[in-house]
């Protein structure tokens, strides 16, 4: 009986090892799986406008942090110098003759008496049937989320976002519109008081908890820093008491930067707490430069709506651990052109886009390769003055005149079409473009020009030459002298 009672365990023991072995052995292998990428694109927000970035008036702890964690660019460009074509170019990986949006509509701003020439038509959005860096991410498998500003179409949806809340076709959250009731699109209002730039980062820790187990795209373009500047009432007192730093002194911009800086805090702390920090590409930028009557951007010139180095220059911050090496900086020239093509070559897409007009990153991301290429510039559009005293641009009536830019390593040329004015910097020695060398260096001069117009001919740059009926040179002297007597 003892044998056979232990016949009967050592029998049942045989084919319960079995079992588990067998189980172990249909149990599926894990795969590293596609990362998912996290995009943040902050809204006017200025290349000096953070602690990293050699801020000492506004804190940025959690990004200074993010900074640390990953690789700095500094020497990083926006697609264009202000919100709608600098958002088309990201979204769409093309420079703007390739899908037209050259400014917010309309293109004709400012005084028209003050214009010679009648600029090239806008177009105000990507056009639906353009694949999108939504669309490109779906076909690898991500499912795509949009939080906040999306400015490119009046529904994202269309263009590749399953999951939007605040995205559509306005560019700021209107009067008042940072406290709950909102003025904006596809979003529910929150508690009376309820701060936008929190609720936005509430819903994106809502996406990522929801699908902590799919490869997801969480783009999160804030309204903010975008006017109306408004911050919160505590913070604002907070930054009313420390002393200003040169001309960064603006305590409800401040205040509004550092909400933004929490709140990007709290994502990054989610994500380490689902435990998906490890598999996780963040990418931390600006859309354009900052408005310099809001807050300076010394020693570069300018801001947002210009193409001085103000206005197209941001930050931009890269973490993927494993892949980045912590800490890291890179001096190379690079784009927000530059993202969709990176994030391709990562997610691996069923289909591909057929044309972008950045670079892959990637072989940038791993070592400290150095990279030659040219960037180009074209807006052929007038953009009225913001403040024409602080603006800083070539004339105070507008930031912007038409015309095109290149930069080609350290020179950068800039041609206006009104009286095909040249001007021709080097970065490296004047990165506040004060000494114009198109006299003392013609050779370089004619360098850059020849390049920049094949580049216009080989995309179909449209160039304004209709000379403006209305255009008036003693109205136009009159009022330049009214701001500069």
């Amino acid at each position: 009986m003892i044998y056979k009672n232990g016949y009967i365990k050592v029998f049942f023991l045989s084919v319960l090892v079995s079992l588990l072995c067998c189980k172990n052995e249909n149990k599926p292998v894990t795969k590293q799986t596609k990362p998912n990428i996290v995009l943040i694109n902050i809204d006017d927000l200025g290349w000096k406008d953070l602690g990293f970035m050699g801020s000492s008036y506004y804190e940025t702890p959690n990004i200074d942090a993010l900074a640390k964690r990953g690789m700095t660019f500094t020497r990083a460009y926006a697609g264009a110098a202000n919100c709608a074509p600098s958002r088309a170019c990201l979204i769409s990986g093309l420079n703007t003759p390739k899908h037209g949006v050259y400014t917010v509509s309309p293109s004709d701003r400012g005084h028209k008496k003050t214009r010679k020439l009648v600029p090239t038509t806008n177009t105000k959005h990507l056009n639906d049937t353009i694949y999108t860096l939504p669309k490109m991410l779906k076909s690898a498998g991500y499912i795509t989320a949009n939080f906040g500003k999306w400015h490119v179409g009046n529904d994202p949806n269309k263009q590749g976002v399953d999951f939007n809340v605040g995205g559509s076709s306005k560019g700021n959250p209107g009067k008042n519109g940072y406290f709950s009731p909102y003025n904006i699109d596809h979003i529910d209002d929150g508690p009376d008081g309820e701060y936008l730039t929190d609720r936005l980062t509430n819903e994106a820790i809502h996406f990522i908890t929801k699908h902590k187990d799919s490869t997801f795209f969480l783009y999160l373009p804030y309204y903010t820093v975008h006017t109306p500047i408004m911050g919160k009432p505590k913070l604002v007192k907070q930054f009313e008491n420390k002393q200003s730093s040169g001309n960064q002194s603006n305590a409800e911009y401040a205040a509004m930067v550092f909400a933004m800086d929490q709140n990007v805090g709290r994502l990054l702390d989610s994500l380490s707490e689902l435990g998906l920090e490890e598999n996780t590409i963040i990418i931390f930028t600006s859309d354009n430069g900052g408005i310099r009557a809001i807050s300076g951007q010394d020693p570069l010139r300018a801001g947002k709506g210009s193409y001085y180095e103000g206005g197209i220059r941001v930050p931009l911050v890269i973490k993927w651990p494993n892949h980045i090496e912590a800490g890291s900086q890179n001096t190379n020239m690079v784009s927000n052109l530059d993202i969709y093509p990176t994030l391709q070559n990562i997610a691996k897409p069923k289909l591909k886009a057929k044309q972008l007009d950045g670079i892959d990153l990637n072989h940038l991301l791993k070592n400290d390769t150095i990279l030659k290429r040219d960037l180009y510039f074209h807006f052929p559009i007038y953009l009225q003055a913001y403040n024409a005293k602080k603006d800083d641009a070539s004339d105070p009536l507008f930031r912007t005149r038409p015309g095109s830019v290149i930069i080609s390593g350290n020179w950068k040329l800039h041609e206006y079409f009104e009286d095909g004015r040249l001007e021709l910097y080097n970065l490296k020695d004047d990165i506040g473009e004060r000494k114009n060398l198109v006299e003392t260096n013609p050779l370089k001069t004619k360098e850059l020009y020849n390049k920049l117009k094949a580049w216009r001919k080989k995309t179909q740059a449209p160039v304004p030459k209709t000379l403006n009926e209305s255009y008036d040179a003693d109205f136009e002297m009159e009022n330049i002298t009214l701001v500069n007597p």
